[in-house]
């Protein structure tokens, strides 16, 4: 059986220019990515941009430019930063796109077919920057203005014809699911939250709009543009070129494995998205996980706070690496979490140039003049050997099941423990009195490199660009690294040559 993996970003709107919640979606699921490659999997990453509905026609008409030139613009940056995060993405869809139009296109025929749809009027709140529907209960009266409680996004009422999909249809098939695919959402309380909401009662879904035409038209029905979710959400399919079963990407790919978003949207992905793909008979998706906020101080970010923190700056002030490290260690994944310039500087120079850079730079100096730059002829390992190198082994298939669950801490706070414990081990051996005792000596120096290998391999997904580095002090190639491996404490040759390394990561003074 093909070992597949299928892993999405949301899409972003880009109504406005990437900010850092953004680039953390991007940069967890990348993550993911990396980690199920070299761990042996195809893996096939989507990301891309949600380009249609009202916010965006406003927008584009607010500057006086035409929607899909706007769109054009602004969907290259977001590609931009795919480039700059070192995103490892296979594809990026538009939803401006043909195939994405045939998709939707299909999906909607088929719902009406199967009379999942029908016409009526709508009338209630609706909130344009967040493209969703509101009940009462869920609105609030914040300065005379209307809101959503749920997002802090003002709200309008809106009385118009529109189609109906029969959600109210699939709460009980919903529910079923939900008992049935226990991990279906994660993490735990989003779960709880979901099955709360869909327990409370479905209304039917108003998935059309007359008020605004930037969109794809309701192919039975012109005046119509498609409710901008319905047409987002068959991103994860068009892309895979639905409505082509047979399509080796389709077969190959979907179900996806994971759907990861921002809590914001979870309801669409969880509720909406499986409901519409429950009435046309198609596959459901086998995870969809909704992470928390990246806070400027205590508040999400959006564009109307003016409270954006731009990825970009900080990438050319501090690095790449040292922004992905920070935003995959420091942030409980699953929860919101902030970036202050404080908590980054010392990550950098504690975890990054301290317990890693250091470990690296110090070893291969230390080969380079005991060893002429060669993999010694190591002796039988002792018990302090083994005590590090085996847990690995047994921590394997735990490290793991850590991804497949997203315990992403998890995972992290292994590798900050072997980093520890590497630095611990060859600070306590002290080769450099043992050069009277060669056979030990060789030992050390060979355990210390094999160390610097698996904590290395665990570190790529992190930090791509720096673990490549690194592994070409053992001459492995990217394409090369393999994930497997970290449990082989004889993986390295004896007589081979190894490379120096140039310092990984600089310390940040800091002024008193």
């Amino acid at each position: 059986m093909d070992k597949n993996y299928y892993i999405t970003t949301p899409i972003y709107y880009p109504s406005a220019r990437p900010h850092m919640g953004h680039a953390y979606s991007s940069i967890v699921a990348d993550f993911f990515a990396r980690f199920k490659r070299i761990e042996g999997y195809k893996v096939f990453f989507l990301t891309g941009t949600d380009e249609h509905g009202q916010k965006i026609q406003r927008a584009a008409e607010k500057i006086g430019k035409d929607p899909l030139i706007f769109c054009d613009e602004i969907s290259k940056t977001f590609k931009d930063l795919s480039i700059k995060l070192n995103l490892s993405n296979n594809d990026f869809i538009r939803t401006t796109e043909k195939r994405h139009f045939d998709s939707v296109t299909e999906l909607w025929n088929i719902l009406e077919k199967k009379k999942e749809i029908y016409l009526s009027k709508y009338s209630g709140w609706y909130s344009v920057s967040d493209e969703a529907f509101y009940s009462e209960d869920e609105i609030e009266t914040n300065n005379e203005k209307k809101i959503s409680k749920i997002s802090g996004s003002e709200v309008e009422w809106v009385e118009e014809e529109s189609y109906f999909f029969k959600l109210s249809k699939w709460q009980e098939p919903l529910l079923k699911f939900y008992s049935e695919n226990p991990k279906f959402i994660l993490p735990e309380s989003r779960k709880n939250e979901v099955i709360s909401f869909v327990k409370s009662g479905l209304r039917d879904l108003s998935v059309s709009r007359k008020s605004f035409s930037w969109g794809i038209k309701v192919p039975s029905n012109k005046d119509h543009v498609i409710y901008v979710w319905l047409d987002a959400l068959t991103n994860y399919i068009s892309a895979l070129n639905y409505p082509n079963t047979k399509d080796k990407l389709y077969k190959s790919y979907w179900p996806a494995d994971l759907h990861l978003i921002g809590k914001d949207i979870l309801r669409f992905h969880a509720i909406y998205w499986p409901a519409f793909l429950l009435a046309a008979n198609l596959p459901l998706p086998k995870r969809v996980y909704g992470h928390g906020w990246i806070l400027s101080g205590d508040e999400k970010m959006s564009k109307s706070k003016g409270n954006i923190l731009d990825p970009l700056e900080i990438i050319d002030k501090y690095g790449l690496d040292p922004l992905r490290y920070y935003l995959l260690k420091e942030v409980s994944f699953g929860n919101d979490g902030n970036i202050s310039q404080e908590k980054l500087e010392n990550c950098i120079n504690s975890d990054l140039a301290n317990n890693y850079g250091n470990l690296c730079q110090r070893v291969v100096s230390f080969v380079e003049k005991n060893a002429n730059l060669e993999i010694p002829e190591k002796d039988q390992f002792n018990s302090d050997d083994l005590i590090i190198l085996d847990d690995f082994k047994k921590e394997f298939n735990n490290l793991i099941k850590y991804i497949n669950d997203q315990e992403l801490n998890l995972y992290l706070n292994f590798i900050v423990d072997k980093l520890f414990s590497a630095n611990k081990y060859f600070n306590d051996q002290e080769p450099w009195k043992k050069k009277s005792d060669i056979k030990r000596l060789n030992t050390i120096i060979y355990v210390a490199l094999e160390l610097i290998r698996k904590i290395t391999i665990m570190l790529y997904p992190i930090i791509p660009e720096t673990a490549v580095k690194v592994l070409k002090i053992f001459n492995i190639d990217e394409m090369k690294i393999d994930f497997n491996t970290i449990t082989n404490h004889e993986y390295l040759t004896p007589k081979n040559k190894i490379n120096t390394i140039e310092i990984l990561f600089k310390k940040i003074q800091k002024n008193d």
